[in-house]
């Protein structure tokens, strides 16, 4: 049997700290968390940066750090800092070497390193080594060569390599989120289902109970099934949550793909084994003979400016939407003649916060409000280039009337100057896998005693 501790959905969430201190009495075999995801956007990966602040990182990776300790096992954290950049890899290793100064305590650290040489990807693609996945975009080499960062998204087995060479403390690469829950018990021959399904459900640590804020959970794997046990006050497992999580970022409720095979979870029995405890058992793992990682790339699609501007007015607000069409029609024009643009050469954007700018046309509850916000988004090759389009649509912004026989409207800048560059725009441009001939292929790992 192995016992998994897992202290909340990512690190930079916070945890509960009582709840932390059951599980290490409990005596874990492994303490892991998630370190990020693509859940916030592309521009994390695209410019290789932690979305949470260093402070909270720091002080949350601080207590873990001490946790592990005094548990005695290995602490595993995926997908370090956001992306799972190697700079983000970099960044949370400086940080480790601080706390253990800190404290006065010494650790062997592995860094997995997921990051993907364009040119290799270039020549995998022209061998037919990197495919598709359904609704994927054609990519070439040209793109693959634009894109800021690529990463792999690692699997079990090299978590394992981390966990083999005496690791205390594992920082890793882009992983799937469930790679850093299952590797061990695979490693130590548990039943493979219940391994991988563990992992999915413990991903998000106490997401898969009620209070589900609350963070720590404990995953017991054996040769039969898996046990979830959340370890907060007022926490408990059903087995409608924990079924529920497999529908969680998941388009397909009974299958789910990692590395190296995919998970059947069709005739999985859920049962309540006390009030607190879900006993799983019955999934069902089938491995692949091909063994293939997904790909995630980000690029830079153009460079953004803003403008803010508020309105009150009655007649405005309950017309905000004419106004807004009638304002990028013109000012669209006037783009296009000033600067000598083509329609394609520029993106202009309206979003009316308060009625629609979630949801835009498909919104299907409308109200008018007191006042309304509206936000301008211009994207452009360039900075300089977004920033004139934004000057041009300033006049329109403050001043345009619904009418030209009306008297020039004033509306309202909550900034001087209105216009703030944002700077570089991300999208996400693979959603492809690579073919490796074996797992260690697209990753690279280093140990370093601190």
């Amino acid at each position: 049997m192995t016992r998994i501790l897992i202290p909340s959905g990512a690190l930079g969430l916070g945890y509960d700290k009582e709840a932390l201190e059951r599980g290490i009495a409990n005596a874990p075999d492994l303490i892991a968390i998630d370190g990020g995801s693509t859940d916030s956007g592309p521009s994390y990966l695209g410019r290789g940066v932690s979305k949470y602040a260093r402070s909270s990182t720091k002080a949350e990776w601080k207590g873990l750090i001490e946790a592990r300790e005094r548990a005695g096992c290995p602490l595993v954290i995926g997908t370090a800092g956001t992306c799972g950049a190697d700079s983000t890899v970099d960044w949370l290793l400086e940080i480790t070497r601080e706390i253990l100064a800190e404290l006065g305590l010494s650790a062997r650290i592995a860094t997995l390193y997921s990051q993907q040489d364009a040119e290799v990807l270039v020549d995998a693609l022209e061998t037919g080594k990197i495919t598709p996945l359904p609704h994927a975009p054609e990519i070439s080499a040209e793109l693959l060569r634009s894109c800021t960062n690529i990463v792999a998204l690692a699997g079990a087995e090299q978590i394992n390599a981390a966990l083999a060479g005496g690791a205390d403390i594992v920082i890793a690469g882009r992983t799937t989120d469930t790679a850093i829950i299952a590797a061990l018990p695979l490693a130590r021959g548990d039943n493979a289902g219940a391994a991988w399904h563990a992992a999915k459900i413990g991903e998000c640590g106490a997401l898969c109970a009620t209070n589900p804020q609350s963070g720590v959970i404990q995953i017991d794997i054996d040769q039969e099934g898996f046990t979830v046990t959340p370890l907060a006050d007022g926490a408990f497992a059903s087995p409608h949550t924990v079924s529920a999580h497999m529908l969680y970022e998941n388009s397909d409720p009974f299958m789910l793909y990692e590395p190296g095979g995919h998970l059947d979870v069709t005739h999985t029995h859920y049962a309540q084994l006390d009030a607190r405890s879900v006993r799983v058992t019955g999934s069902v793992w089938h491995p692949s003979d091909d063994y293939t990682v997904k790909l995630e790339g980000a690029c830079v699609t153009g460079f953004q400016t803003i403008q803010i501007a508020t309105i009150r007015d009655r007649r405005y607000v309950e017309n905000v939407e004419a106004w807004c069409a009638d304002i990028l029609a013109k000012h669209g024009a006037k783009t296009c003649d000033r600067l000598g643009l083509l329609p394609d050469d520029f993106s202009v954007e309206l979003r009316i916060m308060g009625i629609s700018s979630t949801l835009g046309e498909i919104e299907s509850r409308k109200v008018i409000p007191t006042e309304v916000g509206i936000l301008a988004i211009i994207t452009a090759p360039t900075q300089e280039r977004a920033n004139e389009i934004a000057k041009l649509l300033n006049p329109y912004l403050l001043h345009h009337p619904l009418t030209q026989e009306e008297e020039q409207p004033t509306f309202a800048f909550p900034f001087s100057p209105a216009e703030i560059d944002r700077g570089a725009s991300y999208g996400f441009c693979l959603n492809h896998i690579r073919h490796l001939s074996d797992p260690m292929e697209a990753f690279r790992l280093e140990f370093h005693d601190a």
